[in-house]
């Protein structure tokens, strides 16, 4: 009942004209994002989290959630009509979205499905975050120090150990993002650390020109070596039609179960920090072919080959704010945004949200239930609108985004030097692109880890120095925390250990 309650503060926030307009407006601005290919929600997010300093902090909560939705939901227009992924989330959604637009002649009911999908799972990722948010906060609430860097470092390790990419590449950055918060100000003594005499070091590398600079400036710039590629030979026109929107329905329907699961495998992947919405899509395209009755007719617009990433991938994106908002960490790189964003607006994040700032955290779990319906009548409503975004010349749209990219950099200190930082890790986050490093991890670390930091100092001033408070029994949930972080930091060492020996008998 208690949570019931609660739930009806959020709403109660959620529908407020104000909040009713900012929502449409991040819903719009989403889509648009999530259309443009190279740009992606978390750019989307860095870009537009200044402006947020201007209106009431559950307002801004819910206007960049929605500009996360938005872009979940708008990577499929780009993907069904032109086989170009709007998103990272939407390349499974061409396997067999594409090939039902253009093959079976079906762009509409591809649409349709999609965003039907789109919406299941949304709604499955709100009804589990409703039931699970609140338990997860009064558990959190008995952590300490020790316990809350076990968190962290939980959260690093999820990258290393659990993620698809070279675990090397991913150790290295998250590194990077570390050596980077360690520059300013020592949190303890106060002295200056890292800066080599440098007096605009002092205040440190702000999170918000960092990871504008690396996925704002940074993807502007790998799109642009693309750009003017024929990617396709032939692109699509559609719109959804009443007999699209029929068949989309009864075809969702008809396979609910499927749905129904994929967004809830979604949503738990997409808890895990690290993970969010891109292998949450491919995953659940994965298991439903693997344990179709008929798995030869994927790949060729099958709808179960568009129901289950889609909903996987919506659930997911919720799902990646539930320890944001709990635990204090972010699931994927746009959590880790919104994160920069509630220290912007003076929050602490955790499990005392729950406690100090009820409306923020409730309004943000409300707006779940009324961003999906929304989101879903204005993605029916508004395809054709939406894909002739695809048209605006690039050259006119470019300047405007890079001038965006600056100005949302300056206002946040009102120096120079955030703006020079923007620049440089446009070109940084260019050249990780290029090299296959994950940005990802890197983003993670910056905006985690003075908080990083922070708790293992404390847990060593608490233990006079003894790393025993971390790994040892006298404090047992860190202990478990702990051991389980260096369990998946060796993983990929196990991994590599086993194929060697498999390799050796063949």
């Amino acid at each position: 009942m208690e949570t019931i309650h609660h739930l009806i503060v959020g709403i109660g926030v959620t529908i407020q004209p104000f909040s009713l307009l900012m929502m449409f407006l991040g819903l719009v601005l989403g889509l648009a994002v999530g259309v443009l290919p190279g740009l992606g929600g978390t750019a989307g997010v860095a870009l537009l989290l200044p402006v947020t300093v201007l209106v009431p902090k559950e307002v801004a909560i819910i206007f960049l959630a929605a500009i996360y939705w938005g872009a979940l939901f708008g990577g499929v227009i780009t993907s069904v009509l032109f086989a170009i992924p709007g998103e990272p989330w939407s390349v499974a959604l061409i396997f067999d979205g594409y090939p039902m637009a253009k093959e079976r002649k079906k762009p509409g009911l591809a649409l349709a499905l999609s965003f039907f999908s789109s919406f299941v799972g949304i709604m499955v990722a709100a009804v589990f975050f409703t039931s699970l948010a609140l338990p997860l906060a009064l558990i959190a609430l008995k952590f300490g120090p020790p316990e809350m860097f076990g968190i962290m470092m939980i959260a690093f390790s999820t990258f290393v150990g659990l993620g698809t990419g070279d675990p090397t590449k991913t150790l290295v950055c998250t590194l990077f993002g570390l050596l980077l918060t360690m520059v300013g100000l020592d949190i303890v003594t106060g002295g200056p650390r890292l800066t080599f005499g440098m007096l605009s070091w002092l205040n440190g590398f702000h999170f918000v020109p960092v990871t504008i600079g690396m996925f704002g400036l940074g993807e502007i710039m790998i799109d642009g070596e693309t750009r003017f590629e024929d990617q396709i030979t032939e692109r699509i026109k559609a719109k959804i039609g009443l007999q699209d929107l029929k068949e989309g329905f009864r075809e969702t329907r008809k396979h609910f179960v499927l749905t129904v699961a994929s967004a809830a495998m979604g949503f738990f992947v997409g808890v895990l920090p690290g993970t969010g919405a891109t292998p949450a899509s491919f995953l659940g395209y994965g298991i439903a072919k693997q344990y179709s009755k008929e798995p030869e007719k994927y790949g060729t617009g099958c709808v179960e080959g568009i129901l289950a990433p889609q909903a996987a991938a919506n659930s997911a994106g919720a799902g990646a704010l539930l320890p944001l908002v709990t635990l204090g960490i972010p699931g994927s790189p746009t959590a880790a945004v919104l994160l920069s964003g509630l220290y912007m607006w003076g929050l602490w994040p955790g499990p005392r949200l729950f406690i100090d700032e009820p409306r923020f955290v409730w309004g943000l779990i409300a707006s779940l239930f009324v961003a999906g319906a929304m989101c879903l009548v204005i993605c029916l409503t508004s395809v054709p609108a939406l894909a002739a975004i695809m048209t605006i010349p690039w050259g006119m749209l470019t300047p405007v985004i890079v001038v965006a990219c600056f100005v949302g950099s300056y206002v946040m200190r009102n120096v120079m030097f955030d703006v020079w930082c923007t620049l440089i890790f446009g070109g940084i986050g260019y050249i990780l692109k290029k090299t296959k490093y994950p940005l990802a991890p890197l983003a993670v670390a910056i905006v985690l880890g003075e908080m990083t930091e922070t708790f293992l100092r404390q847990s060593l001033i608490m233990s006079d120095g003894d790393m025993m408070i971390l790994l040892g029994p006298q404090r047992p949930l860190a202990m478990v925390f702990m051991w389980v972080a260096i369990a998946l930091f060796l993983f990929p060492v196990y991994k590599w250990l086993r194929s060697k020996k498999k390799t050796a008998k063949a």
